[in-house]
């Protein structure tokens, strides 16, 4: 029996026998009443979660299984949970959500968008009130005293990026008061995988006052909109570098009448046309980016939505509005910024759970110290996993792509074709409305009618082209009749640079025991087998061998970039500890004068210390071109500028108290801020890094 469990469950014996004792505890309490039930004690995590699985059943309907309960008590315990597409991770993280909230400290529960937040806040608030918790939801659209509100409650629904751009407006507030947060005590992280890896680089950042320079990228794009590839400018194998060639440089130099593109008084110039170079041939409308509304939409690559308040580094930006010709937004002047991984930093205990988190479970220890725990499904698994097809072209793919599209479609099994882009899918779509295969297209251009498209991709007969957006909260049950004919079938069209893409969009497919196949087209021709392969073109037929080759490169990068931020993290946390000491007025004898001074001089200098430390970024990688050691360089750069930084503020504070008892000026009015995301680049834009190098190199040019 021991060994039958232990298969049937994957679960240790500890485990099994907690498993075993919920059970037997929550089949007593099911007999009390819901005033008995509300009275019972939920000293510890097996009698808490008992109880909750009772409520959730008396409330919801839902009866835990025990696989769910086994998922309960790995997030119970500060483990990343792995549970299946549609194995029911929402109502599993609940019993631990009620362990940790009832400790009074509250309980961030990060989802992956808006309205996963509010859907599961409003879904399980029943069993929270039921058990005397309260329950908020943060969406992007609140106010102050909403968010405020929010926070305050036992469990708290919201995105990760909501949750970090609040810390950074309440790093900025001049009155306790206008602060949302209270001090943060644990995050329960739902696509963890997602949060915590794949987008746990990108900045958020807050920024304020004006420093664009749009009119330079208008002005520079009415000449390199002109310029052509192998003539004025060559790219790299991998497209992601663009060099000017000679004629390319003398153009440019005879445009804007500099006798010399690469001295130091053009580096702006020089780094705005590398910016409109990149803009014009790197990124693609429709598949980096839309422009909808009249202005730039990113689009994420990872899930193919639209990233709202997601911008480029500043210059580049700037020289994509202008290619596209749309109004420019401001950038602003960088005033704080944080990564989501130094977000989760600042909880005192995380868990979470996702169903890929097997396949980086190295980077969950080495980065997080979070142990995974793969839960197995409650139904056996019986979807058939075909092998990868690999062809010799693009053209060949799609090809045999449409016609075992066409094919499928005859037998009336449900199809959901996974793709890389908006452009993709688009571009799918037209071949298949050539072929008379009647379909929808769910993708960033129409992603507002995600739920209505995904609720009747599971029908018989149903084509649903879809770009990575599917599978992060969305489901869709097989109609009737739909098992006969073997279930959803799931084709994508290549494959990514982390399984963790690929394999949520399998698991579309054979959800909670039911049947269902998937494979994968594969074009030699595709970006991961270009990038990765080294021109091998054995290598190039073995597509799971080059996925774990780049996902292998993935992580040693990732890892490099949180070696270097870690020293500026601390940094961050000393000067905000500072600050806040001053906001609460802490320092003994200071005046309100003072205080507001104190707060308005350390804003400025870390806003100065942060656009110094983008500079330092940005040439790094030359020091190890040079034969120089760039993380020793970096590491003594960065703490020889912090001294600075703090000599400085000791400095300043007396002269701008001073200048403002003369003066009347009140250093509590600011101006307005605003917030964004930007892209996964903390040492600066790939133009940035070469133009800083290249001026070094060549200014005796």
């Amino acid at each position: 029996m021991r060994n039958f469990l232990r298969r049937l469950f994957g679960a240790s014996d500890s485990t099994q026998a907690q498993i075993h004792q919920i059970n037997r505890r929550r089949e007593d309490l099911g007999k009390l009443s819901d005033d008995a039930l509300k009275a019972v004690p939920r000293s510890d995590v097996i009698e808490t979660i008992a109880v909750t699985a009772v409520v959730a059943a008396r409330v919801l309907g839902l009866v835990l299984f025990d696989v769910q309960i086994h998922g309960a008590l790995a997030l119970a315990n500060g483990r990343i949970a792995e549970m299946k597409t549609g194995e029911g991770k929402t109502v599993a993280a609940v019993p631990a959500i009620v362990w940790y909230a009832q400790q009074g400290r509250g309980v961030h529960v990060m989802t992956a968008n808006d309205y996963l937040a509010r859907r599961d806040a409003e879904w399980m608030r029943g069993i929270y009130e039921f058990l005397g918790l309260k329950v908020g939801c943060v969406q992007q659209t609140m106010l102050p005293d909403e968010r405020r509100f929010a926070y305050a409650c036992d469990v708290t629904y919201g995105t990760a990026n909501e949750i970090g751009f609040d810390l950074l407006r309440d790093q900025l507030v001049m009155y306790p008061k206008d602060q949302v947060h209270r001090p943060f005590a644990v995050a329960v992280v739902d696509e963890a995988d997602s949060i915590l890896i794949d987008e746990a680089r990108i900045p958020l950042v807050i920024a304020g006052g004006q420093t664009n320079n749009e009119s330079l990228a208008s002005r520079v794009d009415r000449v390199t909109r002109s310029f052509r590839p192998g003539i004025h400018f060559t790219v790299d194998e991998y497209a992601r570098n663009i060099a000017l060639t000679d004629a390319g440089i003398a153009a440019a130099e005879h445009a804007f009448a500099c006798r010399n593109l690469f001295s130091e008084s053009n580096l702006t110039l020089f780094t705005a046309i590398q910016d409109s170079l990149h803009a014009h041939a790197l990124l693609r409308r429709d598949v980096d980016y839309l422009v909808k509304n009249g202005a730039i939409e990113s689009i994420d690559e990872l899930k193919g939505r639209i990233v709202l308040d997601r911008r480029w580094p500043a210059g580049l930006h700037s020289a994509i509005e202008a290619k596209e010709r749309v109004r420019s937004k401001e950038q602003g002047r960088i005033l704080g910024s944080l990564t989501v991984q130094n977000l989760i930093s600042l909880y005192q205990k995380v868990c979470g759970m996702t169903g890929t988190a097997a396949t980086q479970t190295e980077e969950f220890q080495t980065i997080y110290k979070l142990d995974v725990a793969v839960i197995p499904t409650n139904r056996p698994v019986i979807r058939v996993d075909h092998p990868d097809v690999v062809f010799e072209t693009k053209s060949d793919k799609e090809e045999d792509l449409v016609a075992e599209i066409r094919e499928v479609h005859q037998t009336g099994q449900p199809i959901l074709v996974g793709t890389a882009s908006v452009e993709e899918s688009e571009r799918l779509s037209g071949m298949l409305r050539i072929e008379n295969v009647p379909h929808h297209v769910l993708n960033a251009r129409n992603d507002e009618h995600e739920a209505a498209i995904v609720a009747q991709a599971g029908r018989c007969g149903a084509v649903t082209i879809s770009t990575n957006m599917t599978g992060r909260g969305t489901g869709s049950a097989l109609g009737e009749g739909v098992a006969e004919f073997g279930g959803r079938c799931v084709i994508g069209t290549k494959q990514h640079e982390n399984r963790s893409i690929d394999n949520p969009l399998r698991g579309r497919a054979g959800r909670t025991g039911d049947p269902g196949t998937s494979r994968f087209f594969v074009s030699m021709e595709d970006p991961l087998l270009v990038k990765y392969s080294g021109g091998d073109r054995e290598l190039q037929r073995e597509p799971d061998r080059v996925q774990r080759i780049a996902e292998g490169q993935q992580l040693a990068i990732r890892q490099f970039l949180h070696k270097y931020e870690t020293f500026v993290e601390g940094h961050r946390q000393t000067i905000q500890h500072r600050r806040q000491d001053i906001l609460e007025g802490k320092k003994a004898c200071a005046s309100e004068l003072e205080r507001l001074v104190s707060l308005a001089t350390i804003d400025d200098l870390w806003s100065e210390y942060l656009a110094t430390l983008a500079d330092v970024r940005a040439g790094i990688h030359w020091i190890e071109l040079g034969g120089g050691d760039p993380f020793l360089s970096y590491v003594t750069t960065v703490h020889q500028l912090f001294d600075e930084l703090q000599d400085k503020i000791e400095e300043e504070i007396p002269k701008r108290l001073e200048a403002a008892t003369l003066s009347g000026i009140d250093p509590s009015q600011r101006g307005a801020t605003w917030t964004y995301m930007t892209t996964d680049q903390p040492f600066g834009s790939w133009s940035e890094r070469f133009a800083r190098g290249l001026v070094r190199r060549l200014r005796g040019r």
